[in-house]
């Protein structure tokens, strides 16, 4: 299987530090770095867009999800607002992460410090149509809660 080649340009406030990176061999997410200039601190209930100083050329039927790390959600309640959020195939920005501290501490981050992951994932477009009548399931239409627990 090859894997997808995902080209990244680094910007100026990017310079220094490392690219996304597998921490090990069974890893699904790469971590982002933190590219601020000034540590950041982030209040409590505070929100904050990240910058990583990378720009991705995702190939087209990819997509990169950016995602929490586990240990800043456990240890600090610092999580990513939209998890996971969606870089898509043609956008040509800087990738940034949106992040929450849901802890009841500040919590301070640091140029270079690891803020959120990095997963590739291969996508499908659908083809929309409009119908009269959607198939019966089993399910109906039970919504949030309607499976138990």
């Amino acid at each position: 299987m090859s894997l997808p080649r995902i080209g990244i340009r680094r910007l100026p406030h990017g310079e220094g530090l490392p690219l996304p990176a597998y921490q090990s061999l069974g890893a699904a997410g790469a971590d982002l770095c933190a590219a601020v200039v000034e540590p950041l601190t982030m209040a409590p209930g505070a929100r904050a867009l990240v910058p990583t100083g990378l720009v991705f050329a995702i190939p087209p039927g990819f997509e990169v999800q950016v995602r929490p790390r586990s240990g800043l959600a456990a240890r600090h309640g610092v999580t990513v607002l939209n998890a996971p959020g969606t870089v898509d195939s043609d956008y040509r920005g800087e990738v940034m992460a949106i992040l929450i501290n849901h802890g009841a501490e500040p919590f301070v981050i640091a140029r270079g410090e690891r803020i959120a992951q990095i997963v590739v994932v291969p996508v499908v477009q659908a083809e929309f149509e409009e119908v009269e009548h959607v198939d019966a399931t089993a399910r109906g239409t039970g919504g949030f809660g309607s499976t138990g627990r």
